[in-house]
């Protein structure tokens, strides 16, 4: 099925059907009213009427009579453009969209090309994007951390394993836990570093959260840039200490919404078919 919405839009607390809109356009391409009420299927006095009557509603000019015929106003180009603005966001992607958390799109990207798969793909903080999501603008959603998924009773699917890494200043070297004791981090926001929090809470260990950035890469220049600060960061994309590796293990998982996209459908059985392999080569854990 192929689905054309005609929308209508609210302008100044008024009401405007998609009729109007229509009207704005042919007369922006036609310079006519004439030749645009020929287009709509009506008289030329009804498509005057409607002009006028939404100029009524509006408080102002919105079309113009010109020597050569008829012109929008720079009021009604501006209305006509927003209209069309709104049209494009509800248009279907024509490209699948994928995003997600900073690690899992980076897997997906490489698992895409693999694919051979043409997408658009984003990578930001997990509750950015399901917020992108909710809003209907995904084919599919990656997540870093599954706790987002667990909260909404999302249906999502595990395509790889990762654990978490310590990472430390330079020459500031951790051999067990106790010497984390009142230590500095570097959180990011939205990711599966809850695990190491929650497990050093659980061990009694005091440690001060001394900022949050939003992604792994910006925390890791600083902590390398620091002085006596740390960071826990996933395996699979950075180098570090294995401390809390059982304690850290996580799902890395994505939710479709292509279920009727045979392409989004291939493309998520191929990551859990032959794409384990490259899930490996990346540095994963494959399922």
């Amino acid at each position: 099925m192929k689905f054309n919405p005609l929308l209508g839009m609210e302008i100044n607390g008024q009401t405007f059907s998609y009729k109007f809109f229509q009207a704005l356009q042919l007369i922006s391409q036609t310079w006519s009213q004439r030749k645009a009420a020929k287009e709509l299927g009506i008289s030329a006095p009804v498509l005057n009427r409607r002009i006028l009557e939404a100029e009524g509603k509006l408080g102002f000019k919105v079309v113009e009579s010109t020597g050569a015929g008829s012109e929008l106003t720079s009021q009604g180009i501006e209305i006509l453009e927003s209209h069309r603005r709104y049209l494009t966001k509800m248009e279907p992607n024509k490209k699948p969209v994928i995003c997600g958390g900073h690690i899992s799109s980076g897997l997906l990207a490489t698992l895409a090309a693999e694919f051979d798969l043409d997408a658009v793909i984003y990578g930001s903080d997990d509750e950015s994007s399901f917020y992108l999501a909710q809003k209907e603008l995904l084919d599919i959603l990656a997540l870093d951390d599954p706790l987002i998924a667990f909260q909404r009773d999302l249906d999502f699917t595990p395509i790889a394993f990762d654990h978490l890494v310590l990472i430390s200043s330079p020459g500031d070297e951790i051999n067990k836990l106790e010497e984390l004791i009142n230590s500095q981090f570097i959180a990011v926001s939205s990711s599966s570093q809850r695990l190491a929090w929650k497990t050093l809470q659980d061990r009694k260990i005091p440690f001060e959260i001394i900022k949050e950035v939003k992604s792994p890469f910006e925390a890791y220049k600083l902590v390398e840039n620091g002085d006596n600060t740390h960071t826990f960061l996933n395996a699979s994309f950075f180098s570090g200490s294995d401390i809390l590796e059982e304690e850290t293990t996580h799902v890395i998982s994505l939710v479709s919404y292509g279920e009727f996209n045979p392409e989004i459908e291939a493309f998520v059985d191929f990551i859990l078919g032959p794409g384990q392999r490259i899930v490996g080569k990346q540095g994963f854990k494959s399922l």
